[in-house]
């Protein structure tokens, strides 16, 4: 980047954080942002003057609510929710809902403010937005979440809608929480429309929904290797996480003939060098959803696999590395250490997964680095085609959707491929690729609209 250029950023960057003080995360989303798109605007000085990218990250409104709930010894609770309706200029607002003590206004726009960008490079007519509370399901019975999804969407009804805001689940919402969410929102409103998406097969949800994120992810890392010649078949593949993105990551990963080594949790990894296979990932997935167990318990059935407690997976040598955890789990140190190793690729299923440090690593190196927002929307556009079957009042086949996923996920590769090209560079940088065609789209809909 120009000096000039890094002057413009921390000039930008200055006036956002004093305008939104605390809030690390957000920052780091919109800088990671704005390193790409700011030369994009000094080439293209009509988005300065209508001041798009101020505008961009400024959340259209922030709805936050408490939320007061019984448990099963009959005590009052309290919690805190928030919805993020971050931008709207191109479609409905679209994104999921979390629930996890973690969960601050910072996270929740952060993850808000990439989503707008995300939902823009599926191509679907989709705007962005994130919610959730810092209310925990783990160790809840199933009629203490009910209790505590009801009162929420009691509050939160008002403010969604299939034309307005249609959120989804993310980290601590899954199907038991969104058919809870559904089924008050279904009562509160007396209509079934499709306001929330990922709702069971029964009551209007998509084939291919639950596997979207992961099987996405993989389909972007392959396009990235076809693009040179190459292809994940017989690259070795580390995985973090063990939720829906990471089974389904490294479902989809041993389908196309890669070897996945690694799971995770938050006590630490599982290293397993004879690889994961179907039925292993099968045994993964009985343990975190059913039994809702710890990823050790994998080293006690499988014995030449090892755990590694209070330690992330990036040590372990591999071609390929999908961080499907969560924001910042991948640090500067850990990104040089993959390059160290000889890593070929990185794909990030999770949102925001590498520190700064770590994403400027990786685009310097010139190795196939793939950013959140362009390799994990995979699951944001089945949701738009849970949208559109809602709409149509009809189920496409399993075949289809993984079809259509298919193909979204190649047109964004296409998109980041066209204005990730660098002058007198075969490398592709895929974050600037990425971040500018998302910005694109939503910038030109906000000038044609005016002061708005």
């Amino acid at each position: 980047m120009e000096y000039q250029e890094l002057q413009n950023v921390d000039s930008f960057m200055a006036g956002l954080i004093k305008r939104n003080p605390g809030e690390p995360e957000f920052h780091q989303a919109v800088r990671e942002f704005a390193e790409s798109v700011i030369p994009f605007l000094v080439e293209h000085p009509k988005y300065q003057q209508a001041q798009i990218l101020e505008r961009m990250t400024e959340p259209d409104r922030i709805v936050i609510f408490r939320v007061t709930w019984e448990d099963d010894q009959q005590r009052i609770r309290a919690n805190r929710a928030w919805r993020v309706q971050f931008n709207n200029s191109i479609g409905p607002y679209k994104g999921g809902m979390r629930f996890h003590t973690s969960v601050t206004q910072s996270v929740l726009k952060f993850l808000g403010f990439e989503q707008t960008f995300k939902n823009s490079l599926t191509g679907l007519p989709m705007g962005g937005a994130k919610g959730g509370s810092n209310f925990n399901p783990k160790g809840k019975s199933d009629a203490e979440v009910m209790r505590f999804c009801q009162s929420l969407m009691t509050e939160l009804h008002r403010h969604i809608g299939e034309d307005t805001d249609v959120p989804a689940g993310d980290i601590g919402v899954g199907a038991r929480e969104i058919s809870y969410l559904f089924g008050q929102y279904k009562r509160l409103e007396n209509r079934f429309v499709g306001t929330l998406t990922g709702k069971g097969l029964a009551f209007g949800g998509s084939l291919i929904r639950t596997e979207a994120t992961g099987y996405g992810c993989v389909y972007f890392c392959e396009n990235m290797f076809n693009r040179s010649g190459d292809s994940i078949k017989g690259k070795t593949v580390s995985i973090s996480g063990s939720g829906n993105v990471a089974i389904y990551a490294a479902e989809k990963a041993l389908e196309l003939g890669a070897q996945v080594v690694t799971f995770s949790d938050s006590s630490g990894f599982i290293h397993d060098p004879d690889g994961i296979d179907a039925e292993k990932i099968a045994f993964v997935k009985d343990l975190k959803e059913v039994k809702r167990g710890r990823i050790s318990e994998y080293t006690e059935k499988y014995k030449a696999a090892t755990f590694h407690e209070g330690k992330r997976p990036w040590s372990v040598p591999v071609d390929v590395a999908m961080p499907c955890a969560t924001q910042n789990e991948l640090s500067g140190e850990e990104a040089r250490l993959l390059l160290a190793n000889g890593v070929k690729s990185v794909c990030e299923g999770a949102n925001m997964p590498t520190e700064l440090e770590g994403v400027h690593a990786f685009v310097e190196s010139g190795i196939l680095y793939a950013p959140s927002k362009a390799a994990n929307a995979g699951g944001v556009a089945v949701s738009g085609l849970e949208q559109s079957q809602n709409a149509l009042r009809l189920s496409w086949s399993r075949e289809e959707v993984d079809e259509r996923l298919q193909a979204i996920m190649r047109d964004i590769h296409t998109q980041c491929v066209t204005y990730g090209n660098q002058p007198k560079s075969e490398t592709i940088n895929y974050v600037n690729g990425a971040n500018i065609a998302g910005f694109f789209k939503v910038a030109e809909a906000m000038l044609a609209y005016g002061a708005v």
